[in-house]
């Protein structure tokens, strides 16, 4: 695993983990957390903060030259390469985070998985998807608020990979180790590069597959309950 944190690089296997070490990535987080954070004030930070990871996730997009006139001469800019990247949300939490990245990205296309959690066996099952059949060549940027088990990024990495893919970068809150531990064995499986980019790496996960501390459950959070 590469570890970007801080600054500062650690090399160790194929994922690459970046840590965003920034005073308002950790003030929003701080908010997340909060218990007393109502709905709306959590959609507004979820927002918020995914457009500060959304930054750093980018950093790698594919450009090209691209020639423009200003007001004064002719000069060279960038542009985004075609085909453009492709964000996929993890449904139904992962819609929180799409506006926060479509914001950097507005001609992205967006493409969804719908995964659900069993909660004794803890793995993710398929309801929906809707993926192009072909991603070669495609960035792919997934959104996933809470990496904890790792079933459903995994999953959803599985059928981007199935599909073509071997660029894939994954925008979460927060992390735990044992999550990015699965997701890592996942991808030298799959024998594809990965950068996974958090707000924090958290400690653990508690006996029911919640991210401790963490901040509860995203999606009824985002959205109350669903049941």
């Amino acid at each position: 695993m590469t570890v970007h944190m801080g600054g500062e690089v650690c090399k160790a296997g194929g994922v690459e983990l970046r840590v965003i070490d920034h005073p308002l990535v950790a003030h929003k987080t701080t908010l997340l957390r909060a218990k007393t954070t109502n709905s709306p004030l959590f959609r507004q930070l979820v927002e918020e903060l995914v457009t500060l990871l959304a930054y750093e996730a980018t950093r790698d997009v594919r450009i090209e030259p691209y020639a423009v006139e200003t007001p004064l001469t002719e000069t060279t800019g960038v542009r985004l390469t075609k085909p453009t990247p492709l964000i996929v949300p993890i449904l139904r939490a992962g819609l929180g985070m799409l506006e926060g990245i479509t914001r950097l990205m507005p001609s992205a296309e967006v493409g969804f998985v719908g995964m659900v959690r069993d909660e004794v066996s803890l793995k993710p099952f398929t309801y929906a998807e809707r993926l192009p059949k072909d991603l070669s060549g495609r960035q792919c940027y997934v959104l996933d608020p809470m990496l904890a088990t790792g079933g459903s990024l995994g999953g959803t990495v599985q059928f981007l990979r199935d599909r073509g893919a071997t660029d894939i970068t994954a925008v979460c809150l927060l992390a735990a180790p044992e999550g990015i531990a699965h997701i890592e064995e996942l991808t030298k499986d799959l024998d594809i590069p990965f950068t996974l980019v958090v707000a924090a790496v958290d400690d653990h996960l508690n006996d029911v597959g919640y991210i401790v501390p963490g901040l509860g459950d995203a999606g009824d959070r985002l959205y109350g309950l669903a049941e």
